[in-house]
């Protein structure tokens, strides 16, 4: 199990290089308006393997002409190929020519990411690049724990399958099946009584963040005498970055939160696939319907009323997982009310999450190139609730073809708390309230992002876009 490292402060210095970190899986989001998805996971680097703790205060870095100060890169592992690798931040120029940038800077920063995506210098392909047999046993070992957290599913259904192959095992499974489809109730009463923090600090975990790297940030102490609703953007592909956060203990959570129970929510679905209902169980997961987050914040915690627990929700859900291209942030938000109403309905405050490489991760098919494919995966969504994005990233053992997620930096900063005021019982909801919440969780969401883009996110092609 790995030990916590909270950062020192650095010099006032302006900063030279970024270094994130992170990952997530079968995470999901939504109450009435929201919608639901899943998925995630985490990195790798020098510095991460003498301090497993990866996680740090952003309130110890100092701010130098509006950009907090990061790590250098040159702590990290030199990548297994170029296509893995991230470009250090440029030095920060002064404020004023910062502002005057000519028209067309985005569009050559959008060519030179495309370049960097391609592996090659004029963005043109060579034929699948395959891994060399001399990399080191940390890295093969990183590679199959994010190989099997991605296949979590598959690999439970089979050992499923197997079971129900042989007859012997019968009177277990028909009992179960039952149990699971028509009586169990772990994942929307509230209790947690299947979560076990053993399985969720597990030293594997750690190996899996290391993947990425992935990192945790923390804006401010939260009290633990509160409730929390965090609401994690972007969704991404498969949303690594919020399950390495705050399903595992790989990134130090209960350091930097002490006396916060968080438990992210996915599809109520995941909870009838049998043996895997187990193990989501077990990591601390719940389901997204409105019973379960109600039960979570209103039951259990230290006053037996919800006090120090705490939700996370990937609010944009499905249909923004289609917006998850790399270098840009695109967020389904404008609509997305029904987690600031649950708020209001349970008094918990809210928490904008944002994690920087989360959309990173994964290439896909662009939905305004292939309108047809579009339509059809927004019928998929509409109607199994969920949706399924044409991804694609690295191999096992190449760089080019495969749905191993790109060895690039998750960096997850949690925002400052927006303090909500809870309804009385049997009063109507305010609305004007709701909408007065939900603008404070936006320009929340917008300062985290402006002040740690050039740290985070250097190579970005567009700025942060909040969609319906």
């Amino acid at each position: 199990m790995s030990s916590v490292h909270t950062l020192p402060p650095e010099p006032s210095a302006p900063p030279e290089s970024a270094n994130p970190t992170s990952k997530v899986s079968d995470v999901a989001a939504v109450d009435e308006t929201s919608e639901v998805t899943s998925t995630i996971g985490t990195g790798n680097d020098t510095e991460l393997e003498e301090q497993p703790g990866r996680l740090s205060n952003l309130t110890n870095h100092p701010v130098v002409d509006g950009t907090a100060h990061h790590f250098n890169s040159n702590d990290m592992h030199a990548p297994e190929s170029d296509k893995d690798a991230v470009k250090p931040a440029a030095s920060s120029g002064p404020p004023q020519k910062e502002a005057v940038k000519p028209a067309n800077a985005q569009e050559k920063r959008r060519k030179d990411a495309l370049r960097m995506q391609s592996g090659t210098p004029n963005g043109k392909s060579h034929g699948i690049r395959w891994a060399p047999l001399n990399v080191g046993l940390e890295r093969r070992l990183q590679t199959l724990i994010v190989l099997c957290h991605t296949l979590t599913i598959p690999i439970f259904l089979t050992l499923f399958f197997f079971l129900c192959a042989i007859p012997l095992f019968w009177p277990l499974l028909i009992p179960y099946l039952i149990y699971i489809l028509l009586f169990a109730d772990g994942a929307t009463s509230g209790t947690l009584s299947g979560r076990r923090n053993f399985l969720r600090s597990l030293p594997i975990w750690s190996v899996y963040a290391n993947y990425f790297p992935a990192r945790l940030h923390r804006s401010v102490h939260l009290e633990p005498t509160r409730k929390y609703i965090f609401g994690y953007h972007p969704h991404g592909i498969i949303s690594h970055g919020a399950f390495a956060a705050f399903a595992t203990e790989a990134l130090g959570f209960s350091k930097l939160f002490p006396g916060i129970t968080n438990t992210v929510l996915t599809l109520d679905s995941n909870f009838r696939i049998p043996i895997y209902r187990e193990y989501v169980l077990g990591m601390g997961l719940a389901s997204v319907s409105r019973e379960s987050c109600e039960n979570l914040l209103t039951k259990g915690g230290a006053d037996g009323e919800g006090m120090g627990r705490a939700i996370t929700i990937v609010v944009g859900g499905a249909r923004e997982s289609l917006h998850a291209l790399p270098h840009t942030l695109r967020l389904i938000l404008k609509s997305r009310k029904g987690f600031v109403k649950l708020a209001v309905r349970t008094g918990a405050d809210l928490v904008p999450v944002l994690g920087f490489g989360e959309n990173d991760l994964y290439e896909q098919v662009r939905s305004d190139e292939h309108p047809l494919i579009h339509k059809f995966q927004m019928l998929i969504k509409r109607t199994m609730g969920f949706t399924i994005p044409l991804f694609h990233a690295r191999g096992v053992f190449n760089y080019d073809v495969g749905v191993m997620p790109y060895r690039r930096p998750l960096n997850i900063v949690v925002g400052r708390p927006i303090s909500v005021v809870q309804q009385r019982k049997g009063e109507p909801l305010d609305e004007r309230y709701v909408d007065e919440l939900h603008a404070k969780y936006v320009q929340e969401l917008e300062r985290i992002w402006e002040d740690y883009r050039d740290v985070f996110s250097p190579d970005r092609v567009s700025e942060l876009e909040i969609l319906e």
